[in-house]
């Protein structure tokens, strides 16, 4: 391909000031060199390096497929401890300092995750097992993001996200693991993580309470992923993350997919890959071994 037709991104990123209106002040746009706010030139590497991975691994131009831009605004409120997408652009705070902090050098995860569920978003309705799926299918590409940007294969890798989030003192690893559901964190602050790893310890719950377990049962589908990476072996983006990239974006899945659903619709993906070898195996087996199928 020639060089001067290769996607490039289009970034943006504010200074919200602390304050409440967003996007506030722009402080960096594509090309322009780093400046002395190290939140703000990490937040620019790190949308650099997912509109990379997308467009690498999966010939995907920006979060769009159209390569529109990538825009965040950074220092939001006074210690606020979260980061989420505005309809427009990713929006993170500086942390309570207490329990949460985001530390620039260890981020990328939280913005690839931010960025990842709007990949996801207009498929799956935020609810129960299908808004599970869509937290773990941003858990699971921001994952990926970070073993692409280290060169870590799917052995090589922790398999932890938000570590980057947690401040300094506390008793946790990060905020999920994808490996071992419910033991990312158990801090007397923070309490245990309580993320399902398999279907019989699933939280029934309604949805007022997180949901119906958006965030809870999420673990779920995640070491199903994880299970299928280092079943099949080499970088995790290349075959098992094709498999659920294609599963998610490739028309069929439905926006009240069940756990189940998913797992029919990975291993048809599988197979029309792969075959019927290795590969069809390592997802049917990691779906059976969280209890799915």
């Amino acid at each position: 391909m020639d060089t001067d037709n290769t996607p490039t991104p289009r970034r943006e990123i504010y200074d919200a000031g602390h304050k409440d209106s967003l996007p506030g002040s722009l402080v960096r746009s594509e090309g322009e060199g780093p400046g002395q706010d190290e939140l703000v030139n990490a937040v620019y590497d790190a949308l650099g390096t997912t509109f990379d991975f997308l467009l690498t691994a999966y010939g995907r131009n920006s979060l769009d497929g159209e390569g529109g831009p990538l825009r965040a605004s950074v220092h939001y409120r006074e210690k606020f401890a979260n980061v989420f997408w505005d309809g427009e652009r990713l929006v993170l705070g500086d942390g309570d300092g207490e329990f949460f902090r985001l530390r620039p050098r260890e981020l990328l995860d939280v913005v690839a995750a931010g960025l990842a569920r709007q990949i996801v978003k207009p498929e799956l309705l935020y609810v129960l097992q299908s808004g599970a799926l869509s937290e773990s299918v941003a858990d699971v590409f921001a994952s990926l993001v970070k073993q692409y940007a280290l060169g870590q294969s799917a052995d090589q890798a922790d398999w932890l996200l938000g570590a980057g989030m947690l401040a300094p003192g506390s008793k946790a690893g990060a905020l999920r693991s994808l490996a071992a559901p419910g033991t990312a964190y158990d801090d007397p602050r923070m309490g245990k993580d309580p993320q399902a790893a398999h279907m019989d310890d699933y939280h029934d719950l309604p949805v007022h309470r997180d949901n119906g377990g958006v965030h809870l049962n999420s673990g779920i589908p995640n070491r199903a992923f994880h299970l299928t990476a280092t079943a099949i072996g080499g970088n995790a983006w290349e075959k098992a993350g094709r498999i659920w990239y294609d599963a998610v974006t490739g028309g069929k899945l439905t926006e009240e997919a069940t756990f189940a659903d998913f797992a029919e619709l990975t291993a048809a993906v599988a197979e029309e890959l792969y075959g019927t070898g290795s590969e069809l195996d390592a997802v049917n087996k990691a779906w059976r071994t969280v209890g799915v199928l």
